[in-house]
């Protein structure tokens, strides 16, 4: 965890770090893990690493999400995030992905710079929306804006209706 909160310092969000280490151990390395990770070891120390999962698009199907990528300050510009980035992109070819997607901090004119190296393509064009945390009582009730007349029903997507959507 030392080098997450490494870059929650960079990244000027050190109070944003609230997952604790068993529930991170446990989403990587547990019987449903939910991302993956590579390292870069210099004399058995972690001096980089890059998290992702696997995200879905409607539009372009598996695609990796780039998550995190670090490199410890004292190790920078010695070619350690492109090795990272370019082991990402062969994980990418061999799991048959249709690319991979990162956000970068618009500040962040080192990365940038690094991802345009790269031939990054950036979209400006995207606003980022979260919940960080919710309640039902946030949201009115779905049937008082419904006709009562009408059958309304949510449930999960299933091989049978997937020709639908």
């Amino acid at each position: 965890m030392e080098l997450i909160r490494e870059l929650a310092v960079y990244e000027r969000a050190e109070k944003e770090v609230t997952v604790s280490l068993q529930h991170f151990e446990e989403s990587g390395f547990g019987s449903n893990p939910v991302w993956w990770a590579f390292v870069v070891e210099i004399d058995g120390l972690v001096a980089a690493f890059a998290l992702y999962y696997i995200r879905y698009s409607t539009w372009k199907g598996q695609r990796m999400y780039l998550e995190d990528i670090l490199v410890t300050r004292q190790m920078r510009r010695q070619g350690l995030g492109s090795a990272l980035f370019e082991r990402l992109l062969e994980e990418v070819q061999e799991k048959k992905l249709n690319g991979i997607v990162w956000q970068v901090l618009d500040w962040n004119e080192s990365a940038i710079k690094f991802y345009e190296k790269h031939n990054a393509k950036f979209d400006y064009e995207w606003v980022n929306c979260s919940l960080v945390s919710f309640t039902p009582s946030m949201y009115p009730s779905i049937s008082t804006s419904t006709p009562s007349s009408t059958i309304l029903t949510v449930s999960k997507l299933t091989p049978n209706t997937c020709d639908m959507i």
